[in-house]
């Protein structure tokens, strides 16, 4: 199977089956997608495929082979974080840390989607992305902050 992850062509040889977030990490060792649940209900391990913000635990490699791959190692350039990432430090989003790549990767895709998204726009996006430490208030600030400053772009 082939995938272009981060920009870069990948060739795994692995199950049909296997999840893709397992091709992520152990696989190719990108460790910045994390297993939450296993079964798509926390959203710790969001990646975009194809620009899609998808659930990597619940995709298998046999439905990625081909597809454009971007986890939060991708997400900005080697020199400029994305506006998200950047937001969520300015923000002090993160307490323990464990879902963020998820959230960030989820908060970056709604922003491509809906560039001046509303709290409830937010909530409904972002309510599938669970944080045990309830960091929610500045989750959203922060998802607002980097819609402004994508649109000064």
């Amino acid at each position: 199977m082939q995938l272009t992850v981060n920009g870069q062509r990948r060739e795994v040889d692995v199950e049909d089956d296997m999840p893709l977030l397992w091709v992520l990490r152990d696989e190719l060792g990108i460790t910045g997608v994390k297993y939450g649940c296993g079964i798509a209900q926390c959203g710790a391990c969001t990646v975009h495929m194809d620009g899609f913000a998808v659930r990597s635990c619940q995709v298998a490699a046999a439905s990625a082979d081909g597809a454009d791959i971007v986890t939060i190692e991708g997400l900005g350039t080697p020199d400029t974080m994305h506006a998200v990432q950047d937001a969520w430090v300015e923000h002090q989003v993160a307490q323990c840390g464990y879902c963020q790549s998820g959230q960030i990767m989820q908060a970056a895709a709604l922003l491509l989607d809906n560039p001046e998204p509303s709290d409830d726009d937010i909530d409904a996006v972002m309510s599938g992305n669970l944080c045990r430490c309830g960091t929610y208030p500045r989750i959203r600030a922060a998802i607002k902050t980097a819609a402004a400053k994508l649109q000064e772009v």
